[in-house]
């Protein structure tokens, strides 16, 4: 298995070729091959029969690369076999190739095969019986194509689905993965910055007293003091105290440095909303956006805590309804920012992002509490068969003492 799957698509279609070629050589050797036994005149001979296998086989070396025009190639021996009298290996071989052209093809080309082919088997049946006026033998021209084309068209179309479903399924995972992945950058940004804060007010703030204070201790002395050894060590604490407040200035800046956070982690500000919805859309989701913030100032603090609560709700919808539609809508009001996030809620459960016996979700909390941080209002819930989650934020954050700006 493992060897199978390390070979290029086209080795794999090489070795699909012979193994077909030598399975229906030994059903020719055989003499297993006839679809109709006739016990009127000579049989053919094997070696045309061979040469249209040995052309049949050929094709399927283009069956994943050109499937429409391997099913269409390959139907040139087919015709000659059917003349020559239908043998069971080129039509095995055939319907591999329209199982091919169900599976590798567009899902145009796709549709377009099913639909042929089965108007074609209709009217081949409608031939047979207008021709021989003998409803068995329509009956068994519907089983030969059921047989051949119905079971190609059947599983072909089952395989696709479940690639299909495969596919979705990766872009979802990798779409959810990558959320969490900015979301956790995001997380160590805002406490690197909240520990750049605390430095700032905290130490750098007792530092500055000290230094303020050793600078008005010698500034006092005047040179009238007596003891040297209190000018030195006055004159080594307001040195020690601005070499402290240099080297703090140097940490609080790393803290506050994103690093590669412009290339790996997006940026938490409303204008990157449409970053968050085509990762959204990835997933599979139908996110559809009204913003409306024209000619009103919000501020930066508002305008990270509006886009993390939206991540935040869209987050929850990819999670519990995926595949379902999101409706986002931001407006400002008088001196509000509105934020509204809506999606369906899912059929087997009324309420999937609250569950009825634990506490409030990590998400619904950390959106609840950047809201109250900032003075705002927030509501969720399921609605009308809708879960709705709003927040009302004030235009202006209300100013916060961060110290003496270093």
């Amino acid at each position: 298995m493992q060897r199978w799957s390390a070979l290029s698509a086209t080795g794999k279609d090489v070795v699909i070729a012979v193994v077909w070629f030598a399975v229906g050589s030994l059903l020719y050797l055989a003499g297993f091959h006839m679809l109709f036994i006739s016990s009127d005149g000579p049989s053919t001979p094997l070696a045309p029969r061979f040469a249209l296998l040995a052309m049949v086989c050929a094709v399927l070396l283009v069956r994943r690369r050109a499937p429409i025009t391997a099913m269409v190639v390959g139907l040139v021996p087919l015709a000659f076999d059917l003349m020559l009298g239908p043998t069971l290996p080129v039509w095995l071989v055939y319907s591999d190739l329209i199982y091919a052209a169900v599976v590798y093809g567009t899902r145009r080309q796709m549709q377009g095969a099913v639909v042929a082919w089965l108007t074609l088997s209709a009217t081949a049946a409608g031939v047979v019986l207008a021709m021989t006026e003998n409803w068995r033998l329509m009956v068994l021209a519907l089983i030969i194509a059921a047989a051949f084309v119905g079971t190609s068209l059947w599983w072909g179309l089952t395989v696709r689905a479940h690639m299909e479903t495969a596919a979705a399924e990766r872009a979802r995972r990798r779409a959810l993965t990558q959320v969490a992945e900015l979301d956790r950058r995001a997380a160590v940004a805002d406490e690197r910055k909240a520990m750049a804060r605390d430095l700032h007010d905290v130490i750098a703030g007792h530092l500055s007293a000290i230094a303020l204070q050793s600078e008005a201790a010698l500034a006092g002395l005047n040179g009238n003091s007596t003891d040297s050894r209190l000018t030195g060590i006055l004159t080594a604490i307001r040195s020690n105290s601005v070499e402290g407040l240099q080297e703090m200035r140097t940490m609080i800046g790393l803290l506050r440095r994103d690093d590669d956070a412009a290339e790996t982690t997006a940026p938490g500000r409303l204008a990157q909303l449409t970053g968050l919805v085509a990762v959204a859309r990835q997933a599979g989701m139908r996110v559809r956006v009204r913003q409306d913030t024209d000619g009103y100032p919000v501020a930066g603090a508002v305008d990270q805590a509006a886009y993390r609560i939206i991540q935040e709700a869209v987050t929850n919808a990819m999670k519990h309804a995926p595949g379902q539609e999101v409706d986002i809508e931001v407006h400002a009001e008088t001196e509000t920012l509105v934020l509204t996030v809506r999606n369906p809620l899912p059929a087997r459960d009324a309420a999937p992002h609250v569950p009825a016996d634990t506490a409030e979700p990590r998400g619904l909390t950390n959106m609840r509490e950047r809201t109250a941080a900032l003075g705002g209002t927030f509501r969720s819930g399921p609605e009308s068969g809708y879960w709705r989650v709003q927040a009302r934020l004030p235009l202006a954050a209300a100013p916060q003492p961060v110290g003496e700006p270093l």
